[in-house]
């Protein structure tokens, strides 16, 4: 008999559809993505975004033509 660890190993990786995810929180802020358009999506994840990161994620989302 197997005994399953309650933890994930550190090389674990974890997926989910897009379409179960309610809420993404960073250090940056929360994002509630349920309901939301692809374009208000985009527009909230990149809102909780490192600074570093916005611009960009902004010209990353202007090219898929999301925003």
């Amino acid at each position: 008999m197997q005994i399953h660890s309650p933890t994930l190993q550190p090389v674990a990786v974890v997926t989910t559809s897009k379409n179960d995810v309610d809420h993404v929180v960073t250090e940056y802020g929360v994002a509630k993505l349920r309901g939301k358009t692809a374009r208000e999506r985009a527009l909230a994840l990149i809102g909780i975004a490192h600074p570093d990161f916005l611009e960009d994620l902004r010209q990353e989302a202007r090219v898929r033509n999301l925003i």
